[in-house]
Order: C-alpha cells, then structure tokens, then sequence
C-alpha cells in the first residue's frame, strides 16, 4: 500500500458492508492496519451484525442501527485497549459483519443409494434429494466455531458439512419413520418435519438455525422402477382376456386403416390372434382358480393346456389321472393292459369323462387285430 493509501485511511471513520452477493455470510472490513479512530461512525443495516474482535477475542457486537464508537458504546473495547493514547487515538480491532438473512434453496441429496429394510419389499436401495435454507442464528459461536479469521466467508464454504449432516441424519430419520416405501411420497411433509427437528440441535451447535427441510424427492434404483410399472401396469389391466380382445379389436381397425398392410386379411389375422391369445389367458387364469380340494380327474379345467400340433388324451387309472398321451402312445398302453375299453378318458373340448369305447377315434384301437376265431 502506498502513502496516498495510507495518509486516505487515516482519514476513513465511516464502517459499513452494503452487501451486493447472494451468498456471503462473513464479511471482514479492510481497515488499514486494522486501526479504527474513536468517534467513528459504524452503519449496521438490517440483517446485519458487527463483531468487533481484539487479539482474537470478541469484544462487542453491534445490532442494526448507527453507531459512533465511543467509550460509553464500546464499554468491553473500552476496558481491553486502555484507551492509554487518549480517544482520539486509534484502536487496534478486526471487524467482522455478519449475514443474518436467510439463505434458501440450498440443495442436499444421496450421493449413492442408501440401504434400508421395507416391510413389503425387504431390504431396499433407496435416493433423496430436497432442499433446505438456513441462518446465522448466534453470530459469536458461529465466527468462533466454523468462519474464524477468514475474511470472507460465502455458503460454499459450509455447504458440504451442511449437506452430510442433512443427508446421514435425514436418511436414519427415514428409516426410523417405518413408513413404507411406496407410502413415503403421501409422508414427504412428516418426513421432512421428522428430519428438521432431528438435524436441528446440529445447526445449533455451530450458531445456525435450520429454518426449513424439504424433501423433494425419494426413489428406488431405476431397475426396481421398471418392475414396479410393469406390476403396476398389471393392476391397471384387470380382466387380461378382455384387454386382449381389445387389442385384437385395435390390430383389426388399423389393418383396414392400412392400404398397403392386407386389408381385411390382416384384420382376420389381428382377431385370430386377439382370440387365440384371450382364450389361453383365460385358461391360465382358470387353472390359477381351480380348488385344491378338488379331485384332479373330475375338473376339466384343471388340466394342462391343449397342445395344438396333436390331440391328447387323459386317463383315469385307479382313481388318478394320467397323461398326456397321444394316440401312438395309447396303442403301447392297451398292449400294456393299463389302457382298456372300459377305462375313462378325457381330451380338450369334452364336458365329461367317457369311457374309451365311447370315443369315436379310440374305439378302432381296440379292434385292430383280427376278431375271435369262431368256437375257439
């Protein structure tokens, strides 16, 4: 610093900080020297505090308003300098103002996916994120505790002390809360209540105060979310067999939207299909249905499905129910002596149990050989 600068700052009683940033907490007033002349004029605007310090030491604070700095304002400086040199002789001092304005929107969240253990689900991988504002609630502890001698001191500095106490204290709460995972999105106001008072004595301790903890958003691993669609989608559906018409009905009427795509032949495919489709679905759901307590043999409905490429048969051997077989297989069971006229058999599209004579394909099977010889 040169004399000019000098000889200027002798000369400089006014103390003020007009603070034109969003995010400065700490401010520190560049007196030379850091000597201030008595009778100076200190500005404090609202939102504002003055700290004075001498040696390391707080000395006096001053709360909005003017201030001349005098003995009868000053009492606890007053009693450290002395004042040996007379009033008009500076004081050595470091000044300090500090933000007491609320800073909002300051932003938190999980940086990898927090384990925790849900009634329905078990354990789960769980991401938060949300917001959070804060402010200087106790100035000294706050310019002892974490600002110190720095003489600027901005949001960035303490953020990410902020966010790792928001986020470990916030995802215990979370787990406290017992509140399931696909109920937490109706919670997020208790939740984040739940938080702001858990995390709350923290802040205190290093002169903040947390004003508001909002939680934005809490989500399962995108792998999960996709699973949940698809359950979630199933519900929404309902009656499958009838989607599936649906949809046959869709494939019929843009097929004979589209020149180029068959006409009302592919409209006959699309409701070929639609039906084929719904009567399966409607047999899988049928079988799902089917009561345990119910003999297996007397319940058409509890068989497996037709297989198209053959025609399958089912018997009843002594009670239990036996099969599939195709006709081939049939004949080896009649040389067998398992398979015999009066034995009951099934196939798809029969209401009851008939005896093998009684079936048209089956009856052949038992006279394929020559007939008695005549007395023998």
């Amino acid at each position: 610093m040169g004399l000019f600068d000098k000889i200027r700052n002798e000369f400089i009683d006014i103390i003020e900080w007009v603070d034109d940033s969003h995010d400065t907490i700490v401010w520190k007033f560049p007196r030379y020297q850091n000597e201030i002349k008595m009778n100076s004029q200190l500005t404090v605007r609202e939102g504002q505090v003055a700290v004075f310090m001498n040696e390391g030491v707080i000395a006096d604070v001053f709360t909005a308003g003017r201030h001349v700095l005098t003995t009868q304002n000053m009492p606890v400086m007053t009693t450290l300098q002395g004042w040996k040199y007379g009033f008009n002789s500076p004081f050595k001092a470091d000044v300090f103002f500090i933000s007491l304005r609320q800073f909002t929107n300051q932003k938190w969240g999980t940086k990898n996916p927090i384990m925790l253990r849900d009634a329905e689900f078990g354990p789960v991988r769980l991401r938060a994120f949300g917001s959070y504002a804060f402010q200087v609630n106790d100035p000294a502890v706050f310019l002892k505790q974490i600002a110190a001698t720095n003489p600027t001191f901005t949001v960035e500095n303490i953020n990410e002390q902020l966010r790792n106490i928001a986020v470990t204290r916030g995802m215990d709460a979370i787990a406290e809360s017992k509140i399931a995972v696909l109920d937490l999105a109706s919670h997020y106001d208790e939740v984040s209540n739940f938080i702001q008072e858990k995390i709350r004595p923290e802040f205190e301790e290093i002169g903040l105060n947390l004003n508001k903890f909002l939680i934005e958003n809490i989500s399962l691993p995108e792998e999960v979310e996709k699973v949940l669609d698809k359950r979630s989608s199933m519900g929404i559906v309902g009656n499958l067999g009838a989607y599936a018409q649906f949809q046959a009905a869709n494939a019929m009427e843009k097929a004979a939207e589209n020149p180029n795509g068959g006409g009302l032949m592919g409209a006959g495919l699309g409701v070929g299909l639609g039906a084929g489709m719904a009567g399966q679905m409607t047999g899988v759901f049928q079988q799902n249905k089917f009561d345990g307590n119910q003999p297996t043999d007397a319940s058409p409905s509890a068989s497996p499905p037709v297989i198209p490429q053959a025609v399958q048969y089912y018997l009843a051997i002594n009670g239990v129910q036996e099969g599939p077989f195709t006709i081939e297989q049939l004949k080896d069971e009649i040389h067998t002596g398992k398979l015999t006229s009066s034995t009951l058999t099934w196939k798809a599209g029969m209401e009851n149990w008939m005896e093998a004579r009684e079936i048209e394909e089956l009856t052949s099977l038992f006279h394929a050989g020559p007939p008695p010889i005549p007395g023998a």
